[in-house]
């Protein structure tokens, strides 16, 4: 059981909220806390036996469940915690200075402004960069090194930052939160 794939929870009025373990997604059936289900996929949890009757519980739950009671919609507008670990995926593992592609290893975290000249460490201010191109960059800016970024970097919204979070991701619920990404085309996408 502990291989089922994350659950998508959603609020009341259908935006992602987070992933949760089937085990979490079974105490919110149990308490009767879905408000509505989406997706294709279902999976079935067996339970224990019935004394009187004998026969064994089963709970069907859905890929994406909205949970009663939550309402997110200050959460939509605010940022995702920042991690090396997304940030190499947002830029696809790719340094944004010479254009090739690494493992994680071989990556840094680079400030387009440095932190030395005020830059903060923020999602619009940090790109994925080889060791040795951040090297090279040190605390000038992309313009000062004669490096240009390849592609500017963004902020993901909370859709995009689950994606970025989860690679086990089914396809009923990339369809769903792809429907939620920003409409801007990027060149990394």
């Amino acid at each position: 059981m502990s291989s089922l794939p994350l659950i998508l929870r959603l609020d009341i009025n259908g935006q992602p909220v987070n992933w949760i373990p089937w085990q979490e997604a079974a105490c919110i059936y149990s308490r009767d806390r879905v408000a509505w289900t989406a997706g294709d996929h279902m999976f079935q949890l067996h339970g224990g036996h019935s004394r009187l009757t004998g026969e064994q519980s089963l709970l069907e739950i859905n890929s994406i469940i909205a949970v009663k009671g939550e309402n997110r919609i200050t959460r939509r507008h605010s940022t995702p915690p920042l991690s090396n670990r997304e940030l190499f995926r947002r830029d696809r593992h790719t340094c944004l200075y010479c254009g090739h592609e690494f493992r994680d290893p071989l990556l840094t975290r680079d400030h387009v402004k440095p932190l030395s000249r005020g830059g903060r460490d923020h999602w619009r201010n940090v790109v994925t960069a080889c060791k040795r191109c951040n090297a090279r960059k040190g605390s000038r800016s992309p313009e000062q090194a004669n490096m240009p970024l390849l592609a500017i970097p963004y902020v993901p919204n909370l859709a995009e930052y689950l994606v970025l979070r989860n690679r086990r991701i089914l396809a009923d619920q990339m369809e769903f939160l792809r429907v939620q990404f920003k409409q801007m085309a990027r060149d990394w996408m």
